[in-house]
């Protein structure tokens, strides 16, 4: 009898920890701020406040009017703030707002997402004044938010039994990739091991999203225009040999950068993109900007695989023209073109680009397209590369001012 009412008892919890949990979270996103009811709501205000703050920072160091507080060199600063600060957290607020789509579970919100943001709130920081403290304490900060980030997405995704886990340990090597920076700065390891390794991550995650989200948003415009010829359609087997083509470049770019054969193999992945492209009937789609800003930012993959290719088999043009045709035209563009979609839907809002929506996209492809000329050596450097700057910087500063209450006032509906 005993033994029963104990077998009872251990039952009991399972399916009562399971709806307390689901209560829980309930109760957490009706009594959060509502900038803390979605992990896009603070992860891309955060992003786009921080690349704001960061630019200007690193344009003030450049020029030599600032000297930076930072154990980091100015540039290894500016390239790991870009990259870990300001893409991370675009990566974080992606993956925390795709989590509850994957998985039909509730969003993380409240203390957790709190929690969370300041993790990298607390990172940039740290290594920003990381020569009064110590870089070892910023890289727990920074890297420990990955780690934390990918064990929570993990958790959702594994019950839930979601086929993403694949993208959910992208963001645990994105954080061993941080690692690497760390080490790199101190002399562990190549100082370009852990710059390069993010930078092929982000190109890879792009790679595999944008081919499902780009098609996929591109199908429904077309349709709702009324369009029934060559849609676009869903990830089939060429996409996966074009993602497989991709991702062992940026391996041998990894592990042999200054291989000939490397560039060979970019210029390849270029040429596989563009086609994969070819397929999604971007061309027609400019008349909404919502859509046609997706197609534009993916474009600048293949021209900085091409550039960056063409750089190590032996043309004569820097590797930075590519480097940054990847970072600050695709990863850039493509983090605006998502900030901007994902906040509008997920506010239950219009899906309409305002004309300020519209001229931040303007201004990050013009401040892209003039940090690559300028890094190809066209045109009178300084100057361009100040312009560049200037008009990267006000796209994000335009995001965070007219999204501003969007992602801190309620959802549409809501209070």
């Amino acid at each position: 009898m005993k033994d029963r009412e104990n077998a009872k008892t251990a039952a009991t919890p399972n399916v009562t920890r399971g709806e307390q949990m689901l209560a829980l979270r309930k109760k957490r996103m009706a009594a959060a701020p509502p900038i803390l009811r979605g992990g896009f709501r603070p992860f891309f205000f955060g992003a786009a406040s921080w690349a704001v703050i960061a630019i200007a920072l690193w344009v003030f160091a450049l020029a030599g009017q600032l000297v930076l507080p930072t154990a980091f060199d100015a540039i290894a600063w500016h390239r790991h703030e870009m990259l870990f600060g300001f893409v991370g957290a675009a990566v974080a607020g992606f993956v925390l707002t795709a989590i509850p789509n994957w998985t039909g579970r509730l969003p993380i919100a409240g203390n957790p997402l709190l929690a969370l943001f300041g993790l990298w709130f607390a990172a940039r920081v740290a290594v920003l004044f990381s020569a009064a403290a110590s870089l070892w304490v910023a890289a727990i900060f920074d890297v420990g938010l990955f780690v934390t980030l990918g064990a929570m997405a993990a958790r959702e995704v594994i019950a839930s039994k979601n086929r993403n886990l694949p993208i959910v340990g992208l963001v645990l090597v994105f954080g061993l990739a941080d690692a690497a920076d760390y080490a790199g700065a101190v002399g562990l390891v190549s100082p370009d091991l852990g710059w390069r390794g993010a930078i092929s991550l982000v190109i890879i995650m792009i790679s595999v999203i944008g081919g499902r989200i780009i098609p996929s948003f591109t199908r429904n415009w077309m349709a709702k225009q009324g369009e029934k010829k060559a849609l676009p359609t869903q990830p089939q087997p060429l996409d996966l040999l074009v993602i497989v083509t991709v991702a062992l470049a940026l391996i041998f770019w990894l592990a042999f950068p200054d291989v000939q054969l490397t560039g060979f193999i970019l210029m390849l992945a270029s040429a596989a993109q563009l086609l994969r492209m070819s397929r999604w009937g971007g061309i027609r789609t400019f008349s909404d900007p919502l859509v046609v800003i997706l197609h534009v930012g993916y474009l600048w993959v293949p021209v900085g695989l091409m550039l960056l290719g063409l750089s190590i088999a032996g043309v004569d043009l820097p590797r930075s023209a590519g480097v940054h045709a990847l970072t600050a035209g695709a990863m850039s563009t493509m983090i605006l073109a998502v900030m901007t979609r994902a906040s509008l839907g997920h506010t239950a809002r219009e899906l309409k680009a305002s004309p300020v929506t519209v001229l931040s996209y303007v201004c990050v492809t013009i401040g892209a397209l003039l940090r690559v000329t300028a890094s190809a050596g066209v045109g009178p450097y300084g100057p361009m590369l100040d312009a560049a700057g200037a008009f990267w910087g006000a796209a994000l500063l335009l995001f965070a001012i007219a999204y501003y209450p969007v992602l801190w006032g309620p959802r549409l509906g809501e209070r």
